[in-house]
């Protein structure tokens, strides 16, 4: 058996070193060196040679998707978990992870399949009281462990339809030196599992810890080993609990879920432009948008707030949107709109913590920022989409009728949206326009006249 040895790669070169070095004697990059576990130079590669198969001949039904029972994660999976696959979930702590993962695991054992639970933070005893709470999770096989070899024995010879490691950091490889949870255990943890999940068919879900800034804790290359990593975002002290997903093999990365934190659990919302999507008629600086996430579209109040200010610089604070965006935005109205937000702070944000990452929501931004500029609220029952361009142009949004159904169901009476949009039967009126300055003429009300007073 050939010595394993612990060097250290710059994450940006690939350049090796025995030791950990602040800066990279490679390529001069500073903080690049992670952990890495090597064999032994010389050793020869082991293994006999394999007949490889016609692609044409492989069995379709292999890849058939194990639904786990929860509407909102299979959506955003693509359909449900593929067996073999590798899922990556990360979150803040204490937004839900382990209680939306047992819940599946309860659901796939109640159809009758095979559901491990490999727990490393907490003990059997307190999963036990959260099942308590969830309910329908009686038939869930559980497992304390962090021992990685024993971990991967456990499934190679059980071989459940779907286990859940919660979580990845808590695994430790016994011939490597360092804590668990370091650079190198999480890489040997995550290779390894994803080596017994493709030899075994079992489809494994990593959980694991978040930094501050928001990314999955530990190299890189782990996201690059899974097949789908989802990001689990929600404010803790808030109900409401998003889903997406940032990379997926076997389906779209556009897809959300959208859940609410209950006693009994987490439970999907199945229609949260309902939820997202309600104003008060006669609000200034309130807006709906009509955005499209997937094959979901998806109604959201944008809200908005401009307040004259005396700093040099004044700010453009975006929660929900692109921070970049929104200083675009704000130039072409102060530019092709008449709409002078110079001298003023800008504030936007999307109500329910939802992010919105497409263009098609430019429009609804512009307006509920000219609405909180002018104090002028929209009218009663409108909502936008539109892509808005540096020329003060609109340009048409991809899925126009899906978006416009999603409007129907919920009442809206008419829909600003670029020239040229088609129209559905039954639908809301579109009222067109082909630049920024028509949009603002069509959705907001006629500034009332001062009155004199006596």
């Amino acid at each position: 058996m050939a010595k394993v040895v612990v060097q250290f790669s710059c994450s940006e070169c690939g350049a090796t070193t025995g030791r950990w070095l602040g800066r990279c004697p490679g390529c001069g990059a500073f903080g690049t060196l992670v952990e890495e576990l090597h064999g032994r130079d010389g050793q020869p590669a082991g293994g006999a040679a394999r007949m490889p198969q016609r692609l044409g001949d492989v069995q379709v039904a292999e890849a058939a998707r194990l639904a786990t029972g929860v509407p909102e994660l299979d959506r955003v999976l693509g359909g449900g978990l593929v067996p073999a696959s590798l899922v990556l979930l990360g979150g803040e702590p204490g937004v839900g992870k382990s209680t939306l993962l047992l819940s599946a695991l309860g659901a796939v054992a109640r159809s009758g399949r095979d559901a491990l639970l490999v727990t490393g933070e907490e003990s059997v005893a307190q999963v036990r009281l959260r099942a308590e709470r969830l309910g329908g999770t009686d038939e869930v096989r559980i497992l304390a462990e962090t021992e990685l070899d024993a971990v991967c024995a456990t499934l190679e010879r059980e071989k459940p339809a779907v286990c859940v490691i919660d979580s990845v950091q808590t695994l430790y490889a016994g011939e490597l030196g360092s804590a668990p949870g370091s650079v190198a255990q999480v890489r040997e943890a995550a290779s390894r599992l994803l080596r017994v999940a493709k030899q075994s068919g079992v489809a494994t879900v990593l959980v694991g810890h978040v930094t501050k800034d928001g990314a999955v804790a530990g190299p890189r290359v782990l996201e690059h080993l899974v097949d789908c990593v989802l990001q689990f975002e929600g404010d803790r002290y808030h109900a409401h609990r998003i889903l997406r997903a940032t990379k997926n093999r076997f389906g779209s990365t556009n897809e959300l879920g959208v859940f609410e934190m209950t006693a009994s659990g987490l439970v999907g919302v199945p229609d949260p432009s309902a939820l997202f999507g309600r104003t008060r008629a006669g609000e200034v600086g309130a807006a709906v948008a009509v955005a499209l996430e997937g094959t979901r579209p998806l109604l959201l109040e944008v809200q908005a707030l401009v307040s004259r200010t005396d700093l040099a610089m004044p700010r453009r604070v975006g929660t929900g949107v692109d921070p970049k965006r929104l200083a675009m935005i704000v130039a072409v109205l102060g530019r092709h709109a008449g709409v002078p937000l110079g001298a003023a702070d800008v504030f936007v944000n999307v109500a329910g913590g939802v992010r919105i990452d497409e263009p098609g929501a430019d429009l609804a931004v512009a307006l509920a920022i000219a609405s909180a500029a002018r104090s002028v609220p929209l009218r009663e029952g409108v909502a936008s989409f539109g892509e808005l361009g540096l020329t003060g142009r609109l340009r048409e949004a991809a899925q126009a009728e899906r978006r416009l159904a999603e409007c129907t169901k919920l009442g809206v009476v008419t829909v600003v949206a670029p020239e040229g949009t088609r129209t559905i039967d039954r639908g809301p009126r579109v009222d067109g326009a082909e630049t920024l300055r028509q949009a603002l003429h069509a959705a907001l009300e006629a500034p009332r006249p001062p009155t004199e007073e006596t």
